[in-house]
């Protein structure tokens, strides 16, 4: 009698399988996101700048979040090649490797033409109504700056994720996004500054990328997203000539004016 007692306890036992999702973390999960995107955002307008190299506690410092959500996020950055974590010698920001980045548009391209059919096909109202909605936004371009679009694109990025609802392709996106958005604030800041037709074919083309899913045109998005992608293209013919090495990589400071 005893053994059997014994044994209804440990069957009745509750396991917890839920023991992983309590409210503290799912509130560390949520530091590790926005820490993400603190960083991602200060990759992209080159406040971190490639090539520089700190420690995690001058990071933790920079973004404001502790050591456990930054470290994570950073895990994820390198992960990305974002970032190169130096063991016991801190972090560096990954230089920008011009050829390697212009080498993954294609990429880029076809899985976003992937993506763009999937979204397309799958948006439900709310979505297309949030579609609708950004592109009211970025047609409002008296008062958009290249800082300004960029938090819209990262809007149209994953709503348009959202509404593909494969995750497979985000882990993969995700990066690339970045990746090319950094492109878009080097040529638009450094290059063509000034020059409001430039920013303004970017914002025409991710309008009709947006207009054409959330009307359900395929082929229509699809032939935007190529232009889209001719257009981030072009950007590297001129990077490649003008743009300041040490923009590229901190590191090359020294080859600038004395």
């Amino acid at each position: 009698m005893v053994t059997r007692n014994r044994t209804r306890l440990v069957v009745a036992a509750p396991e917890r399988p839920a023991a992983e999702v309590t409210p503290r973390t799912r509130g560390l999960l949520n530091q590790v996101d926005l820490a993400y995107e603190r960083i991602e955002a200060m990759l992209v307008n080159c406040q971190l700048k490639p090539g520089r190299f700190m420690t995690m506690q001058d990071l933790q410092q920079l973004v404001r979040f502790g050591r456990t959500p930054v470290h994570q996020a950073i895990s994820r950055l390198a992960a990305d090649t974002l970032v190169i974590v130096r063991p016991r010698h801190g972090l560096q920001i990954a230089p920008i490797d011009l050829a390697r980045e212009r080498a993954l548009l294609p990429l880029r391209r076809d899985i976003e033409r992937f993506v763009m059919r999937l979204a397309a096909e799958r948006s439900g109202p709310s979505e297309r109504n949030q579609m609708l909605h950004l592109i009211r936004l970025l047609r409002e371009r008296e008062r958009m700056t290249i800082d300004k679009f960029n938090v819209v694109d990262r809007q149209v990025d994953y709503l348009i994720m959202a509404a593909a609802g494969e995750p497979f392709v985000q882990h993969t996106l995700r990066p690339l996004h970045t990746i090319f958005r950094r492109i878009g604030w080097l040529h638009h800041t450094h290059i063509a500054h000034g020059q409001g037709k430039n920013l303004q074919r970017s914002i025409d083309c991710h309008a009709a990328v947006l207009d054409a899913v959330a009307n359900r045109h395929v082929d229509q998005a699809l032939a935007a997203l190529d232009e889209l992608i001719g257009f981030v293209d072009g950007m590297f013919d001129v990077l490649e000539r003008e743009i300041d090495p040490s923009l590229l990589d901190s590191s090359l400071a020294y080859l600038g004016p004395r």
